[in-house]
């Protein structure tokens, strides 16, 4: 899958057929020695915390981006929780009040960043 000069093209087809392998999975380009360590080790099934079977190789993406299990911060709070509980929990943390210091309301927290452009 390069570019080679036309002069070597028979010598390097006849190698790369004798010596590479395509992977069946992810058809990237392996040494045929190695194509049995690359299956086991990049294509195995794995579970995720989350009880998800993926392949291994897939596995980093799944835990940084689809998992429900995934760490999420709270925008009002800061507490890092698992995504799944992300929306509950900030219900009911955006729906907790402080003191504004300017006019001495209750403010729910959701609405802090918004009270100064309202705030007498």
């Amino acid at each position: 899958k390069k570019d080679i000069p036309l002069a070597n093209f028979i010598m390097h087809e006849i190698h790369c057929s004798r010596n590479i392998e395509v992977c069946r999975y992810c058809s990237e380009l392996i040494p045929k020695s190695e194509i049995k360590n690359h299956i086991e080790s990049e294509h195995v099934q794995v579970t995720c915390k989350c009880r998800k079977k993926i392949e291994k190789c897939l596995l980093k993406d799944h835990e940084a981006s689809a998992c429900p299990l995934r760490p999420a911060v709270c925008q009002y709070c800061d507490i890092q929780l698992a995504f799944n509980k992300l929306q509950d929990h900030e219900i009911y943390c955006g729906a907790r009040t402080e003191r504004c210091g300017g006019c001495s309301r209750n403010i729910l927290v959701k609405d802090l960043k918004e009270h100064p452009r309202v705030c007498g």
